[in-house]
């Protein structure tokens, strides 16, 4: 089958980081409330001069410095987001104008909430096989500080801003397996109709889905592939609470090792999580060429992802 590989990351961030302590002058919490119902320690929010297209682009140079690969090379972009700063022109126009890429490609925003990424990875094969061509250039970035109320701590603790990139090459013969779904529900919102809203959340009604979400996302790609965990080196799930994750690696039986986690410096950074994990995973020599990987997104609408690969 025509599946993607893994040629290159990237990740960026805004330069100001806020530790537990630091969100005590928003609502009244404390670093041990966080901590122990999300695992979080740290999260970093954009400054005036910082945005969603901002840490897109930069994260899109990175990737491509990594890849080794010629912005002129790129035949689709796409950019995974909730938090443009326009309904148009999309992010991914104006990453395209930034990275002065090829005009005859196409380029758009993929809006599922944390599961974008990988809807937008899954897009992008599909746009190749298509349309043509090999290579393709996939972002996740937020600015989830912008869609936040301060005041309501159940939420505003829980979140940061960030981007990541990663650039895929179509073949042939490259391992590749996915899955993706949705369950309109409205647990997770923003926006309404005049986009003013602060993003308000059911944490409950998420757990259980997210706990659900994941086991099955993974059974379901190993089923496909005819594969067990044990086949799998890493898996990489959206970054959203540390208790989802420890709850879903007990449902699945499997050693907590498996599966990375670095929510504890980013927070959840929605459809930037699974890419920035990606690029630190990579940068820490974690991922050598020919690791199988299972990656698992889930998040607002509801939707969710998965997909298995080769690097």
């Amino acid at each position: 089958m025509n599946g993607l590989r893994l040629l290159g990351t990237g990740r960026a961030l805004p330069e100001k980081a806020l530790d537990n302590d630091a969100m005590t002058q928003y609502v009244d919490t404390s670093d041990e409330w966080i901590t122990t119902r999300t695992g979080i320690r740290r999260r970093y929010f954009c400054a005036e001069n910082e945005t969603t297209t901002t840490l897109a682009i930069a994260a899109a140079q990175r990737a491509l410095e990594n890849a080794g690969l010629d912005p002129q090379a790129i035949d689709c972009l796409l950019v995974a987001t909730s938090s443009g700063e326009y309904v148009m022109p999309s992010t991914a126009c104006m990453v395209h104008k930034a990275l002065s890429l090829r005009e005859d490609i196409p380029a758009m925003d993929v809006g599922a909430a944390c599961a974008g990424f990988l809807y937008a990875v899954e897009t992008a094969r599909a746009l190749l096989i298509a349309r043509g061509g090999r290579h393709a250039l996939v972002i996740g970035a937020e600015q989830m500080s912008s869609l936040l109320d301060m005041s309501d701590r159940n939420t505003c603790v829980l979140f940061g801003d960030g981007a990541g990139a990663a650039v895929f090459s179509l073949e042939a013969d490259a391992e590749y397996e996915s899955v993706c779904g949705v369950r309109g529900d409205m647990a997770i919102r923003v926006g309404g109709p005049r986009r003013e809203q602060p993003m308000a959340m059911d944490g409950q009604s998420v757990f259980r889905f997210a706990v659900s979400a994941i086991p099955q996302c993974v059974q379901q790609l190993l089923g496909k592939a005819g594969l067990a965990l044990e086949d799998v080196d890493w898996v990489v799930c959206h970054q959203a609470n540390q208790r989802i994750i420890d709850a879903s690696v007990r449902r699945l039986g499997v050693p907590a090792e498996k599966f990375y986690k670095n929510l504890d410096r980013y927070a959840n950074t929605s459809a930037a999580s699974i890419p920035i994990a990606l690029d630190e995973l990579r940068e820490q020599g974690g991922l050598a060429t020919g690791m199988r990987i299972i990656m698992v997104g889930f998040g607002g609408g509801l939707t969710w992802s998965g997909i298995m690969m080769r690097v």
